[in-house]
């Protein structure tokens, strides 16, 4: 019941939103329309198993970086600050930048918070069940990338983490982990819009390498792949989308390094019980939008795991589907936040979203 009252809420405010919206465009188009930034602050309102309900605000502004580049995708920076009623809380800056004519393209992220969480534990010396953990987290990252040819990209990317563990019941030590990471990737991207595409393909390949000699206790790696197809619909109103998703753990990956079935592959899960070294995930997702600004979505998919502690766990099938609501939170540009409900196997979940899914 709490999921349907937490989707109502949103529905209702989004309604609220656009009449003002309305209300300013008949005043003043032309103000809109020469603003260099597009500035928006939204509510962050959702509802987990795990984190219970969360809430918070998330100012958001869509710039360009150069003035008369027209070619580039428009820039975002945002800040979100989140609290959790099981006492987690989170803060983050995030920016996608494109200038140079798209020639070039950087990220850069920074979060910082506590995270109080819980995973499942099968083991001779315990109880099996799901035991909370709580994570003092510091992530910072920072990456560029440059075309090399018509839409293929090549970057480098640093990613530095800070994380300090402790366990319900010491059913394991306390740990503090902390890595550097190098990432070299490869990104296809033909979509037309890099924030709502109707057509095109984005296919990415990402090596992340934990080295000793970079400062990292244990050496690790990660190959992360994607591949996502985008088909225009109804004269190109709607969307079909579709996605696979392969995250491959190898070497000593750590506990807070391992990848949990949810969230963005697949949704439907909240409880970060399937916890493990590697995943998989293909899915598909139907956008219908019935208005200018306003839209659903329907979406189901299936996910393996693999390199869980718990063996009756690997390369077992987990379905996922469920439907969302999106509203567009920029004027000018189609980029759209929104709400998922999500059901899974003996899960569920509601998700925030900022962005499309994938």
């Amino acid at each position: 019941m709490q999921k349907y009252i937490l989707i109502a809420s949103f529905l209702l405010f989004t309604q609220f939103l656009q009449s003002q919206t309305v209300q300013k465009d008949s005043v003043d188009t032309k103000s809109v329309e020469d603003k260099r930034f597009d500035l928006t602050i939204m509510p962050f309102l959702s509802y987990n198993r795990n984190l219970e309900f969360m809430f918070g605000a998330i100012p958001m502004a869509m710039y360009r970086l150069q003035k008369n580049d027209t070619i580039s995708p428009k820039s975002i920076s945002g800040l979100s600050a989140v609290y959790t009623t099981n006492s987690s809380y989170f803060i983050s800056v995030f920016n996608r930048f494109f200038f140079n004519e798209d020639r070039w393209r950087a990220k850069m992220f920074f979060i910082t918070g506590d995270y109080n969480s819980q995973f499942f534990m099968q083991d001779e010396e315990v109880t099996p069940g799901f035991y909370d953990y709580g994570t003092k987290a510091t992530v910072f990252s920072i990456g560029f990338q440059r075309r090399i040819i018509e839409d293929l990209y090549g970057g480098l990317t640093y990613t530095y983490a800070h994380y300090d563990t402790v366990y319900e019941d010491d059913v394991q030590p306390p740990s503090i982990v902390e890595t550097n990471a190098i990432e070299l990737n490869t990104l296809y991207d033909s979509r037309d819009n890099v924030y709502y595409p109707k057509k095109g393909e984005k296919v990415s390949l990402r090596y992340i390498a934990f080295p000793e000699w970079f400062g990292n206790e244990f050496t690790a790696n990660k190959i992360l792949t994607e591949y996502n197809k985008y088909i225009g619909m109804k004269n190109g109103r709607d969307v079909l989308a579709a996605r696979f998703s392969g995250k491959f753990g190898l070497g000593d990956i750590a506990f807070q390094q391992q990848v949990t079935i949810g969230g963005k592959d697949i949704r439907g899960y909240s409880q970060g019980e399937f916890r493990g070294d590697g995943l998989m995930a293909l899915q598909g997702e139907y956008r219908y939008n019935f208005a200018k600004k306003m839209g659903l979505v329907g979406f189901a998919g299936l996910a393996t795991i693999y390199g869980s502690d718990t063996e009756d766990f690997n390369w077992g099938l987990y379905p996922g589907a469920g439907v969302g609501y999106r509203y567009q939170a920029f004027k000018k540009v189609k980029f759209n936040i929104g709400i998922d409900a999500a059901v899974g196997k003996d899960d569920w979940g509601v998700y925030f979203r900022i962005g499309e899914a994938f």
